[in-house]
């Protein structure tokens, strides 16, 4: 099991990112959460991560924190999730606002996550109600933070667009759903995490 990785991050296609360690590239696939915080490409980085190993694959999912990376885990315990949709919903919705959801039994949100219906919904509630007790007296130590530091140089209008719209479709939106978010969020200036983020904000 790949538990933690430190390094420097190589690259960024959201989902994914590389993180080089020591020479050797890591293709990691993080929820959108994460990757509003990650720092500009070059800077130094580490992730807490979860590793899946399919027949035809191995998979590996990383995250800013242990908090999140447990969050995630506890989401593909349950029956009919897996890790595609516990990042779709990681990504529509911060670690705290899903504690409140499942606490107040609240399925409006979830609803408007790619994949989750009504019926799936209020079983994911039920399913998580016991589970995450102990998840509402632990506040989250991350705030939503601009991966660009001020002066950093923002990205092309249309690179960051098109980054944004295969982005959300990779979360399951479809794509003219995607495009027409993105375009009614975009203006110049805006990074492709920054875009993603108002969409996604828009769409819940």
């Amino acid at each position: 099991m790949i538990g933690r990785l430190r390094g420097t991050l190589a690259e960024k296609q959201p989902p994914h990112l590389i993180l080089d360690v020591n020479g050797l590239g890591y293709e990691v696939e993080v929820p959108m959460t994460t990757l509003y915080r990650l720092p500009s490409v070059g800077e130094p980085l580490t992730l807490h991560t979860h590793l899946v190993v399919r027949e035809d694959a191995q998979l590996l999912y990383g995250f800013v924190g242990k908090r999140e990376r447990d969050f995630f885990r506890e989401l593909i315990r349950l029956n009919g999730v897996g890790p595609k949709l516990a990042l779709a919903l990681m990504s529509s919705l911060e670690v705290d606002e899903l504690v409140r959801c499942v606490a107040a039994q609240d399925a409006s949100a979830l609803v408007k996550v790619p994949g989750v219906g009504k019926k799936t919904a209020e079983r994911l509630l039920v399913e998580l109600k016991d589970r995450f007790k102990a998840w509402e007296t632990v506040p989250s130590i991350f705030a939503l933070v601009p991966n660009q530091p001020d002066g950093a140089p923002a990205a092309p209008v249309a690179s960051a667009e098109t980054d944004a719209v295969s982005a959300l479709i990779s979360l399951g939106y479809k794509p003219q759903e995607a495009s027409k978010a993105v375009s009614a969020i975009k203006e110049k200036g805006l990074s492709s995490e920054e875009m993603i983020r108002r969409a996604l904000r828009g769409m819940i």
